[in-house]
């Protein structure tokens, strides 16, 4: 009762941000995504009938607390499912900052998933396991494919309904993310708790609603005949209105650091002399870049030299769930 599964991270082009059912994830708007080959997480899970509690490790060290408990919740999830009672050894690898808005519990829980549900003999297809996957971290039910992908919000109050359907594969269209790494640190304001305090608070949050189902037709199009200005212009502007919901919060909040603004310059001015690249950024200080290949050289020159920049991780389109 042993797998290996392979799952990377991905970008949200058109934002997941607030939750209408927080104990089974069930979010407020569809959200759109491309899956990224330079980030991923690799976890193997072992049912053990020796066990009297899961295990978990992660990068070789013991997890404890309130991830431990993330964990093992999924896991109890994955046994009803499939009517075993029986713990787990759970090891992961993560090529993903941890909470630094760069979507580590989307590979996470989306590895997670693939290999507890393969080790205890629960044979899923893509949809039950997107919908399974969701109930561990929203966004990593859009990990579980390849390529673009949309989470579709669903209706029901079960959740039977809300779950990710692709888009386009990973071999569609030749569009790359650059990764600008600020700070690897811990951000102060989850995004569980950013986005219950955006929801409950902010002024702004029903505007940046009643924006997204233009956003995501219009960006859906730009995908479809792969007209990059498009997409990169609605990503961008979708971005930016997501984090304007967070300054009106209470108390305000924002993921932002200076050197955030930085990058963000310092795109814009690149655009203005003729360069077409545009950003989007989740909930931490981090950049993403979108651009074309025949601009890469010139994307990792610019911004690599910029101050406060760590790191430049470059990604193409990535694939969906594998098995080791």
């Amino acid at each position: 009762m042993k797998a290996t599964a392979k799952a990377h991270t991905n970008i949200a082009l058109i934002k997941y941000w607030g939750k209408r059912n927080e104990s089974i994830i069930l979010p407020t708007n569809n959200s759109l995504s491309l899956t990224l080959d330079g980030y991923f997480t690799t976890t193997t899970v072992e049912y053990n009938n020796s066990l009297s509690k899961d295990e978990f490790t992660l990068d070789g060290l013991a997890v404890s607390g309130e991830s431990y408990k993330r964990v093992s919740a999924f896991l109890d999830l994955i046994r009803n499912m499939a009517g075993k009672q029986v713990y787990a050894r759970v090891e992961s690898v993560n090529d993903v900052p941890t909470a630094a808005g760069f979507a580590s519990s989307a590979s996470g829980f989306a590895a997670l998933a693939a290999a507890g549900t393969k080790a205890i003999g629960l044979k899923l297809n893509d949809q039950e396991l997107s919908r399974l996957t969701r109930q561990g971290s929203g966004s990593a039910c859009r990990s579980i494919y390849g390529g673009f992908a949309e989470w579709e919000m669903g209706m029901r109050e079960d959740g039977s309904d809300s779950y990710a359907v692709p888009i386009a594969p990973a071999d569609y269209w030749d569009i790359r993310v650059a990764a600008v790494v600020l700070s690897s640190a811990q951000k102060s304001v989850s995004s569980r708790v950013g986005m219950r305090r955006t929801v409950e608070t902010s002024p702004f949050f029903q505007g940046w609603l009643d924006s997204i189902s233009k956003d995501l037709l219009e960006i859906k199009q730009g995908i479809q005949t792969q007209d990059f200005e498009k997409v990169g212009e609605i990503a961008e502007a979708n971005c930016l209105k997501m984090h304007a919901t967070t300054l009106g919060a209470s108390p305000p909040f924002t993921y932002w650091h200076d050197t955030t603004l930085v990058v963000m310059q310092k795109i814009w001015e690149m655009r203005l002399q003729g360069t077409p690249v545009y950003f989007t950024i989740d909930a931490g200080p981090n950049v993403k870049v979108l651009y074309l290949p025949e601009y890469e050289e010139q994307v990792k020159q610019t911004l690599g030299s910029l101050p406060g920049v760590s790191d430049i991780r470059l990604s193409r389109p990535g694939q969906g769930i594998t098995y080791l």
